[in-house]
């Protein structure tokens, strides 16, 4: 039978707040940093990747190939957090956050380098593909190596805060991909930008191997797994324990495999959404709507830096009412906005985009800044790097891989919005069936 552990914190020594307050802080940069390098690509992939690597057929195809690659990167997101949360469960949070960042840096840097498919023909799109599948890995590693980096040092009564430092990466890796692609367009022309300038956001992926290192020596491992790794030293386990101890993949697996699925089915609203908004609606309103892409990325970045404020606000009151309600609250609020949303989107106005998404956006960051925390508290310490990062790779699969390309596929076949709606709401309605039975195990304050 599937039931939630007690996931109380081990009793440790409390660190130093120098010491969290570093942590915290490598934490966050790791995330904003990861997330900006696989943002980048989803946004390569509304403007040219389609052009230069999948060039055969029409362009709604080449959008579609595009965007299949992207998804792509979300089906290899599970691969990453199984691997990095076995072995992170086993030696450490530290070690797999500093091989996601360098997997994520090599990989990114190795795209924005990648010859055209006019310039070594299939070996283009092939290359892109591979490169696509070692960020997935990367992001589906990075996640839970740094949300525990930050929970676990988190003093008592401030886990939500302190995981919601993580999730700032996010927004701050959204707008920085923004900011970098407008300021490649605007100070190119657009023949350039097709040919070259699109490139430059990828090169910054240099930067993340020199994060990597700065982790590597100077962040020290949290706590509770410290403590977790000496009381299993200390006490004499019966062989069934230790052969949990030796797998935490098939501890999770025998007996949490539920509470992973419920975790997925909760959050894949979000992530649906989240990438329907800085991707999908890019494509739709620059290429259906004939809207400016300057002005859209515009009102994308803007949006972002709300979620700068919300963020830590919604996971602060998640501190103090419940991480539940707050998270029902902002799953709720996707499904009455989702309608709204592209009615608004459809007007071709800058000003109604800007309406619609900021409000999505809110309910996008009411559910975002307490779900760090309510993932970890799911799980013990000892499994908690592989529960919360199936979880969380699992919504990402279901929901954030696949949107912008079925979004596409919806508008083809049906030639309105309105069938995006309807996929958002039918997401929404899984995400509280989830978490109406998640309630009774989620061990939140």
């Amino acid at each position: 039978m599937d039931t939630a552990p007690s996931a109380q914190p081990l009793t440790t020594t409390a660190p130093a707040t120098r010491s969290r307050r570093r942590v915290a802080t490598a934490a966050a940069l790791a995330s904003a940093v990861e997330w900006y390098d696989y943002f980048v690509f989803g946004i390569a992939a509304a403007l040219v990747l389609g052009d230069l690597y999948f060039p055969a057929g029409s362009p709604t195809a080449g959008v579609l190939a595009a965007f299949a690659t992207f998804a792509v990167g979300f089906l290899a997101r599970p691969i990453g957090g199984i691997i990095a949360g076995h072995l992170g469960d086993k030696r450490g949070r530290k070690p797999m956050l500093v091989l996601a960042l360098t997997l994520m840096g090599t990989a990114t840097t190795g795209i924005g380098l990648l010859p055209t498919y006019a310039t070594i023909g299939v070996a283009a799109p092939v290359l892109l593909v591979v490169l696509r599948v070692v960020q997935g890995l990367a992001v589906g590693a990075q996640w839970g190596g740094a949300v525990l980096l930050a929970t676990e040092y988190a003093p008592e009564g401030r886990r939500g805060v302190y995981g919601s430092v993580v999730q700032l990466g996010v927004p701050i890796g959204v707008v920085t991909a923004n900011t970098v692609f407008l300021l490649a367009g605007a100070f190119t022309t657009d023949s350039a930008f097709a040919a070259w300038a699109w490139r430059l956001p990828f090169l910054v992926g240099l930067l993340v191997l020199a994060l990597a290192w700065y982790i590597h020596t100077r962040v020290e491992e949290t706590p509770e797994f410290r403590a977790a790794e000496r009381a299993l030293a200390e006490r004499e386990r019966t062989e069934r324990e230790r052969v949990e101890r030796s797998s935490p993949l098939r501890t999770v697996l025998r007996g949490h495999l539920g509470t992973v699925f419920l975790a997925g089915g909760s959050f894949a609203v979000n992530t649906a959404t989240f990438y329907i908004l800085i991707t999908g609606v890019l494509e739709y309103t620059t290429h259906n709507l004939g809207m400016e892409q300057s002005a859209v990325l515009t009102v994308s970045l803007c949006v972002s830096l709300t979620q700068l404020v919300l963020i830590p606000a919604a996971a602060a009151l998640s501190d103090r009412v419940g991480r539940i309600r707050v998270y029902a609250l902002g799953a709720a609020g996707i499904a009455l906005w989702a309608v709204p949303l592209f009615l608004l989107i459809d007007t071709g106005s800058l000003l109604w985009l800007a309406v619609a998404t900021f409000v999505a956006s809110c309910f996008l960051s009411i559910m975002y800044g307490p779900q760090a925390a309510l993932f970890a508290e799911l799980f013990t310490p000892e499994m908690r790097y592989t529960g919360a990062s199936l979880g969380y790779q699992i919504a990402a699969v279901l929901g954030g891989g696949l949107a912008p390309f079925l979004m596409v596929l919806l508008l083809k076949a049906t030639g309105t919005s309105m069938a995006v709606s309807g996929y958002i709401v039918a997401l929404a309605v899984i995400a509280l069936i989830s978490i109406k039975i998640l309630a009774g195990r989620a061990r939140s304050r």
